[in-house]
C-alpha cells in the first residue's frame, strides 16, 4: 500500500493516504468528498474492464473507502480472496490462449459467463455479454465512451455504482 500526502482539485484541503490503483488514481480513505474525485469517468483506461467485460469503475469494491479493489486486471495483493480465485479471469483457455476478453475464447459465451450475465441482468439491470459485443464490434475506447453515458448520474454527474439503486454520492435513485 502506497502512502501519499496531497492536496486534490474540488476535494478542499484533505491530507490522507490511500492505495494506487491500476489507473493510475489514488485511492483514499475516509472523505467522501475525496472519494468523489476520484470516482468519475474521465480518462478511464481499458485495463478497468474486466476479461468479462464488467466495468470495474461500476463495481462497489472499486468504490469503497476501506480496502478498495485496483480492478479485475489491478494488483492481486490488494483484492480480495474470492476476486483473485475468480473463475472467469483465472479461466485455463483464457490464459492458454492469450484472450483478453472472453469474446475471444472459442467457447464465448461459457457457463460460468452465462450463469454471471445472467445474475447481472436479473439483479443490475447489465449485461457482460452485450458489454463483450460491444467491445468486440465497436472497439473498447467507444464501449468505455458509452459507459461513460450509460453510468453517469443526472444529478450530480459522478459515475454511478452498478450494485446499488441510487448514486452513491447524492443519494439519487435511478433503478
Amino acid at each position: 500500500m502506497a502512502t501519499r500526502r496531497s492536496t486534490i482539485k474540488g476535494a478542499g484541503a484533505f491530507l490522507g493516504s490511500g492505495v494506487r490503483r491500476s489507473d493510475g488514481t489514488q485511492r483514499r480513505f475516509g472523505a467522501t468528498s475525496v472519494r468523489r474525485s476520484n470516482y468519475s469517468f474521465n480518462a478511464v483506461p481499458s485495463t478497468l474492464i474486466a476479461p468479462c467485460g464488467m466495468n470495474c469503475r461500476l463495481c462497489q469494491r472499486y468504490i469503497r473507502d476501506k480496502e478498495a479493489c485496483p480492478g479485475c486486471r489491478g494488483d492481486d495483493d490488494l483484492k480480495a480472496k474470492s476476486c483473485v480465485r475468480c473463475r472467469i479471469r483465472n479461466c485455463v483457455k483464457m490464459v492458454q490462449t492469450r484472450c483478453k476478453y472472453c469474446f475471444g475464447c472459442d467457447s464465448f459465451p461459457c457457463a460460468r459467463l452465462k450463469n454471471l450475465d445472467k445474475r447481472y441482468r436479473t439483479k443490475y439491470g447489465m449485461s457482460m455479454i452485450d458489454n463483450l459485443g460491444d467491445i468486440r464490434k465497436f472497439g473498447i475506447r467507444r464501449f468505455i465512451r458509452n459507459e461513460k453515458e450509460r453510468w453517469t448520474c443526472p444529478e450530480c454527474g459522478q459515475a454511478i455504482c452498478v450494485h446499488r439503486p441510487q448514486c452513491p454520492f447524492c443519494l439519487q435513485k435511478w433503478r
